[in-house]
C-alpha cells in the first residue's frame, strides 16, 4: 500500500496542477501583437476591431522591452 501511495500521490498532484494551469478566466486578455510605435499598435488594434477579430483592445507601453503590446 505504501508503494501505491508513493506513486499515486505525484501523479494526482501533476494532473491537478496541469488542469489548473490550463484554465483561464473568461475575461482574460491576450497579447495580440508587439509593435515599435504607438501609431502602428493603434492602427492594428482598430483594424482588428473593424474586422471583428476582437471587441475591445488596448496598447500598452512596456519600458522593460521598449515596445508597445497590443492586448485584445
Amino acid at each position: 500500500m505504501r508503494k501505491v501511495r508513493a506513486v499515486l500521490f505525484p501523479v494526482v498532484l501533476a494532473v491537478g496542477l496541469s488542469l489548473s494551469l490550463g484554465a483561464a478566466p473568461a475575461n482574460a486578455e491576450r497579447i495580440t501583437g508587439v509593435y515599435r510605435s504607438y501609431a502602428e499598435c493603434q492602427r492594428v488594434g482598430a483594424y482588428g476591431e473593424s474586422q471583428g477579430w476582437w471587441d475591445d483592445w488596448r496598447c500598452e507601453w512596456k519600458a522593460a522591452y521598449s515596445y508597445y503590446f497590443l492586448y485584445s
